[in-house]
């Protein structure tokens, strides 16, 4: 399935200055209606019960993802929606696909589901979630794969799967789209890139413009491995874009000393000609597409320059 995920943003953050809990929903409102009006093509949340250090403490607020991408699918027109990324060890893979056919059912068909192993074990303690082995999970996500393509394709499915299986379920109304397209994150080179390979429409990264290509190089030939197209699916990296004129270094200041020696696989910055520069090293590297993170999402204005420059970039 063709999979509108060339340009996205990611709210990761919701301790936004001046904004109160019974204000937030406005407030991303706001956000993602500026997103989508300024060509950004999709609008994603994460998967996490509580805050990861990347982007604050703890105890920072953090809202369900399946439920905010309801709120924010009744706010917007046009954006996809997704989870970057849905972690197997928190759901039932049946119920999340019934999840994710419900937005898709509800928002006029935009709903993207995206799937990863999942990873944050301290999360798992906290809300008595089992935290499986890496083999175990990457089982699951295997099951979840499967599970989910045929409660959006097929009427009433069996899966038999490792962990998880259907028999005979009832998935209606289908998708709008007769499908919902796949997104799957990570960097694995042996068991994640084969399961894109294998199952998905989408691939999102992580690494510096080196490290993408390396990585799209392994994804090729899991698709010659099991006899499919590369171009069938679309291939993005997370990163996170700082953008302006005059005070982008200042800007990128504490992030340069929050993420040290990686600075420069995670963070895209500088002037939109700067900005649109490295982004167009990612493409030449094989990339189709970004979703990126705005530590300064706040200002609706960045956020209108921000799809404006990857629009004029990416979809040309």
């Amino acid at each position: 399935m063709t999979s509108p995920i060339r340009i996205g943003l990611q709210i990761p953050d919701f301790n936004l200055p001046d904004v109160a809990p019974d204000q937030i929903y406005d407030k991303l409102s706001q956000i993602a209606t500026t997103a989508e009006a300024s060509g950004f093509e999709s609008i994603w949340l994460m998967d996490h019960l509580f805050q990861i250090s990347a982007f604050g403490p703890m105890d920072n607020w953090m809202l369900e993802g399946n439920v905010g991408l309801m709120a924010l699918a009744a706010r917007t027109q046009k954006a996809h929606l997704g989870l970057l990324v849905g972690g197997v060890t928190y759901r039932n893979p049946a119920l999340l696909a019934k999840q994710t056919t419900t937005l898709d059912v509800l928002s006029g068909g935009r709903a993207i589901l995206g799937l990863g192993a999942g990873w944050f074990e301290a999360e798992h303690t906290a809300f008595g979630y089992r935290f499986p082995s890496i083999a175990e999970r990457f089982e699951m996500l295997e099951d979840a794969l499967r599970i989910a393509r045929a409660m959006f394709t097929d009427d009433r499915p069996t899966v038999e799967g490792t962990h998880h299986s259907i028999r005979g379920a009832y998935n209606s109304p289908r998708p709008i789209r007769g499908d919902i397209p796949i997104m799957v994150g990570g960097n694995g080179e042996r068991k994640t890139l084969r399961m894109v390979a294998q199952y998905a429409d989408a691939s999102n990264m992580f690494g510096d413009v080196e490290e993408i290509r390396r990585l799209v190089g392994i994804l090729e030939r899991h698709c010659e491995t099991v006899g499919r197209d590369p171009a069938e699916i679309v291939k993005t990296k997370l990163a996170t874009l700082v953008i302006g004129a005059a005070d982008a270094e200042h800007k990128v200041a504490s992030l340069r000393e929050q993420h040290g020696a990686n600075f420069d696989s995670v963070v895209i910055h500088g002037t939109e000609d700067q900005v649109a520069e490295q982004v167009q090293a990612h493409l030449d590297a094989g990339l189709d597409g970004l979703v990126v993170d705005m530590p300064y999402v706040y200002d609706l204005e960045d956020v209108e320059v921000a799809g404006k420059t990857l629009s004029k970039v990416i979809a040309g």
